[in-house]
């Protein structure tokens, strides 16, 4: 599966719900996002997605929360994984990109690339629901399961393994937050 396809997907399908980017997933979502107020992406904070949309999640019960997080992002913060079970969120969706390659510094391989499953170690840590799709038609069709499960939910998707990257805009966390909490506000009030 295609990184940026695999983001169109879930881009048709999001709604209103709120997305959590980083690394990888910075390079393609700001050309298929469908509602940029409600995207929170972060530069630099590798490992950090799934804890911030934790918080979204909680401080948010109202919205959905989307966290596109990559395989090599998520090694360096496991114990989130342990936290998000424990104080399951049902809002929150937690999608992996797999590729097996830290691919924001050049494609090196990620430790125990092909032999790890974060579907197993989400499911062991207690997360609600856990799936994992290795072809668009898959994730296209499940998606609307998906977004109505009750979470948190880790969807794992399995992508080709690319080194390259597309320029993406390097974004500060200040530069984003008073646009992104003047959405939330609107969204609280509709």
């Amino acid at each position: 599966m295609d990184s940026l396809e695999a983001q169109k997907v879930i881009s048709r399908h999001r709604g209103d719900a709120v997305i959590v980017t980083t690394m990888s997933t910075n390079f393609e979502w700001p050309q298929v996002s469908t509602n940029p107020d409600m995207d929170l992406m972060f530069s630099g904070a590798m490992g950090k997605a799934s804890s911030v949309g934790l918080g979204l999640a909680l401080a948010r019960p109202d919205k959905k929360v989307i966290v596109l997080d990559g395989d090599g992002s998520l090694l360096m913060n496991l114990g989130s994984l342990v936290t998000i079970a424990n104080m399951a969120p049902p809002n929150l969706i937690h999608f992996v990109f797999e590729n097996g390659v830290y691919r924001t510094t050049g494609g090196q391989p990620i430790p125990s690339a092909g032999r790890i499953s974060f579907t197993d170690l989400a499911a062991a840590a207690g997360y609600a629901s856990v799936r994992e799709f290795e072809d668009l038609e898959s994730l296209e069709g499940n998606m609307k399961t998906v977004l109505n499960e009750v979470g948190p939910t880790l969807v794992c998707l399995k992508l080709v393994p690319v080194s390259d990257r597309s320029p993406f805009p390097l974004t500060t966390f200040l530069s984003i937050i008073p646009r992104f909490k003047a959405a939330l506000q609107r969204s609280s009030s509709t």
